[in-house]
């Protein structure tokens, strides 16, 4: 008998959250190489098609799918009741979730994990699962177990898994898996955005980032299985696709290229995006060119800053010239400058090298929108151990950007810069 397996993408609590196409893609992908081979419901506290959330939210979405969530108001934690902002929880109510588990009883409940401080709302879905199902066996994956392995212990999971090595799990349930599956996209009633990734992983050693140590060596993704995904995707009705990868155009020749010419050869017909920040690095005239003919719509560039000294101590990801490069490959390769956008790390440890108003100012000279990243330190990066003379970093919850941010550089100051930046926008709008 085929074992059943309940995936859940948790509520998230926190000062701010919103659906910038987040969607639970490591789980579906998992569930996905097991299509066939076991019986699957999903709860996904952050669905915005669920029937509660639309009542909640009418008219919520913008052209590319976008919106906010369902959210009430709650106590802000202790460790961050300093930090004058409004605490949420975001997501379906509770309530839904604990009636949903008496209608069926399931052999597994899989658990997504994102950020590491939105572990209350995976914690939340451990205490409910034991409560109303004791027998399922509850397995957590993602970035919070990885990266807070020790930590994610103490939620009283049956199987933690860390890291993008699956045969651990495939030998827990005893099933063998089949790898090049696309994602359980299906499993939704009503899909309107889908999320892809051609590849793992990122050549570069960022000193803030985690993503190395998450999934380890960069590689290409088949590309055959990425176009399966792709069209089953269109199949269900989705019109916005957003890239995952945190290195989609290094080695485009392998990946992006041959994916983009069979979707024009296919004609297929869809909204791509790019939120989790493209390398300016190599975009070129012609990739821009194609990527626009194949229904790219939106570009998010990584910056960060402006200084060289900043960069250098950083890892010299993208300097100033290749950003302004990039723009002018992509409004020649027919991208609209209000679609491009520049990311900028708001609160890094090392603010005083980042020139960060300049950097502002640097990329609204440009002609194109800037945007403000809260930085969040990470355990086990350069830069998250080196916050740890500022906050107690064994504590998931002050990872939170929000609450970083405004320590790093102040209330006040985080308010001037958030308020410039828009008024900056406003201009290039």
């Amino acid at each position: 008998m085929k074992p059943k397996i309940l995936l859940v993408n948790p509520a998230i609590y926190d000062f701010a959250a919103y659906d910038f196409w987040l969607k639970p893609y490591g789980m579906l992908s998992v569930a996905g190489q097991l299509r066939g081979k076991a019986n699957f419901e999903i709860f996904d506290y952050l669905d915005r098609e669920h029937s509660f959330a639309r009542d909640k939210q009418q008219g919520n979405a913008d052209e590319w799918g976008r919106g906010g969530f369902y959210s009430e108001p709650i106590a802000v934690p202790k460790v961050l009741e300093d930090i004058p902002r409004h605490f949420r929880r975001y997501g379906l109510p509770r309530k839904i979730f604990a009636d949903f588990l008496q209608e069926e009883r399931f052999d597994y409940v899989f658990i997504q994990t994102m950020m590491s401080y939105w572990y209350p709302g995976v914690q939340e879905v451990i205490e409910d699962v034991r409560r109303c199902q004791p027998k399922a066996k509850i397995i957590a994956g993602g970035n919070y177990v990885t990266i807070c392995h020790e930590h994610a212990k103490s939620l009283g999971a049956d199987f933690l898994l860390a890291g993008v090595e699956l045969e651990p799990l495939w030998e827990y349930l005893g099933i063998e898996a089949d790898s090049e599956q696309p994602g359980l996209w299906e499993i939704y009633p009503t899909l309107k955005t889908g999320v892809l990734k051609l590849t793992e992983g990122c050549p570069f050693k960022c000193t803030y980032c985690c993503v190395p140590k998450v999934y380890g060596r960069f590689k290409v993704r088949s590309v055959g299985r990425s176009l399966a995904e792709v069209e089953l995707l269109c199949e269900l009705g989705v019109k916005n696709i957003a890239f995952y990868d945190d290195a989609l155009l290094f080695d485009a020749g392998a990946g992006l290229v041959p994916f983009l010419n069979e979707v024009l050869k296919r004609n297929i017909n869809v909204n791509f995006h790019s939120p989790n920040a493209l390398n300016a690095r190599f975009v070129t005239k012609g990739l821009a060119e194609l990527m626009v003919r194949a229904g790219f719509k939106t570009f998010y560039l990584g910056f960060e800053s402006g200084s060289a000294q900043w960069q250098k101590r950083t890892g010299s990801k993208v300097l100033s010239q290749e950003l302004a490069d990039a723009v002018e490959c992509l409004t020649a390769g027919g991208a609209e400058k209000q679609n491009i956008t520049a990311y900028e790390i708001l609160g890094h440890p090392h603010i005083e090298a980042q020139q960060l108003e300049e950097s502002m100012r640097f990329v609204h000279g440009l002609g194109i929108r800037g945007m403000l990243a809260d930085f969040s330190p990470i355990p086990g990066t350069i830069d998250g151990e080196y916050c740890r003379k500022w906050v107690d970093m064994d504590e998931p919850l002050m990872h939170n950007k929000t609450a970083f941010a405004i320590t790093s550089v102040g209330f006040d100051e985080n308010n001037r810069l958030k308020d410039l930046q828009r008024q900056l926008n406003r201009e290039i709008a």
